[in-house]
């Protein structure tokens, strides 16, 4: 089930940064620690109470600016709002409520999603308490008094928080339909290759737009599978301000990946990978999602009997992290290859869920070992004792050993490549724990 998604919204000033640093604290969900994966802080992973959820910083919201920026990041936090599971709208005591707070709160009545009002900088509720009661003029519920400077309050705020989250409905774990999310840059044809797909797929079970976020879901049947496609197109306004629409992209694709099993990554041919592109593959990469590189407007490219192959190594370079990713080049346009998809998410897809029996894991792992001995440390050798896999989508797997502190980064990465080319795992990320046990060795 996707994570729910809380979006802290508010006019400038009122104290959201702080806010936002004090609830993620150090518990951000960092999962790689390799280059060119995006550590934006624009959002991060965090929980409270056994619920796991997506905290989204915004910009300040001015209505009535008419500086560019500030209306570019009212756009930004629109599109956090649009997305959003849950809005914090947060207030400032000491400057009681003001014209831009009034305008916030009506844009909130306007959409249907729950809203926690949460008033900032009560730092003495003994003295401060009383003022918040003018906060019930927004007409946006209750508020809830707190410090974010001085952490008080947020307890009973986060509990209204959770109050609002999706209850897990068991019957999502029995959906056998494959979620595919098309993301990428604004502009790079991601709609376009929607249509296509719809246009040359006449088996179309219905076309209506989804319950949950601001994407429109396509449902359609190919062989007897059932596929969702997401459109996470969204805001197609230009912007001067390049920061800004790289903010709208990252804020689409962080709730379309959350729904989705396999991410069709589109790349511009005619511009190559982006930093943009980066940061939107390091999201599918950090959630573990199943990914499939498509290089679209292949049509447009000037090409040579080396064009394909240099194409290719710039991609692995650029994206060295998502080297399991498998690459497709197609035209959105013409059609080129596209038909070539299907058959890649559904090869994805089946690799995103494989379960390796332990006893074979088990196998490949002692097989490693023999041909490359696993690190030691003043003499004292790493012991591998034995291994299983404990999830899918994507594959996870425990290593039990005598002392964890002893794996290597890189023998873990050697590991990886051993059962990759044991069983294959294209399209998807493979995740490892390591943990120690004083068992006899297998």
């Amino acid at each position: 089930m996707p994570k729910p998604i809380v979006a802290i919204v508010g006019r400038p000033n009122v104290g959201k940064s702080t806010l936002f640093n004090r609830i993620v604290g150090e518990r951000i969900a960092i999962v790689d620690d390799k280059p060119g994966i995006t550590r934006d802080r624009l959002y991060a992973d965090t929980d409270w109470l056994s619920h796991n959820f997506t905290l989204i910083d915004t910009g300040g919201l001015d209505p009535d600016s008419e500086d560019q920026l500030n209306t570019h990041v009212f756009r930004q936090a629109q599109a956090a709002i649009e997305n959003a599971d849950v809005v914090l709208f947060l207030t400032d005591v000491k400057s009681g409520i003001v014209d831009a707070d009034m305008q916030v709160a009506d844009m909130l009545r306007k959409v249907a999603k729950p809203v926690v009002l949460a008033v900032n900088k009560v730092d003495n509720p003994t003295r401060e308490n009383n003022e918040i009661y003018e906060f019930y003029e927004l007409g946006i519920g209750d508020p809830i008094a707190i410090s974010a400077g001085q952490a008080l309050g947020l307890g009973d705020m986060l509990d209204e928080v959770v109050k609002y989250f999706p209850a897990q409905q068991e019957e999502e774990e029995e959906d056998t339909r494959i979620k595919v999310a098309i993301v990428g840059k604004p502009n790079v044809g991601k709609s376009s290759l929607i249509n296509k797909i719809l246009g040359e797929d006449r088996m179309i079970v219905s076309d209506i737009p989804g319950t949950t976020r601001d994407a429109v879901d396509t449902y359609l049947t190919r062989d007897g599978q059932e596929y969702v496609f997401i459109d996470t197109a969204g805001l197609r306004k230009k912007s001067r301000i390049k920061e800004n629409v790289e903010r709208y992209s990252i804020l689409r694709t962080l709730a379309a990946v959350e729904r989705c099993d396999v991410c069709v990554l589109l790349i511009d041919a005619e511009e190559g990978v982006t930093e943009q592109d980066t940061k939107i593959a390091g999201i599918a990469h950090e959630r573990g999602r199943a990914a499939i590189i498509a290089v679209n407007k292949w049509d447009k490219v000037e090409k040579d009997t080396k064009t394909m192959k240099e194409f290719t190594q710039n991609l692995e370079r650029d994206l060295s992290y998502m080297a399991y990713a498998p690459k497709l080049f197609i035209s959105a346009l013409t059609g080129q290859r596209v038909h070539k998809l299907y058959e890649l998410i559904f090869a994805t897809y089946q690799n995103h869920a494989m379960r390796i029996s332990t006893g074979v894991l088990n196998d490949v792992i002692i097989e490693a070992t023999a041909m490359h001995s696993p690190p030691t440390d003043k003499g004292r050798p790493l012991r591998i004792y034995y291994a299983t896999q404990v999830s899918v989508k994507p594959p996870t797997f425990v290593l039990f050993v005598n002392n964890s502190k002893l794996m290597h980064f890189s023998y873990i990465r050697y590991l990886e490549n051993k059962i990759r080319e044991a069983f294959g795992f294209s399209g998807t990320p493979v995740h490892f724990i390591v943990r120690n046990r004083k068992d006899t060795p297998l």
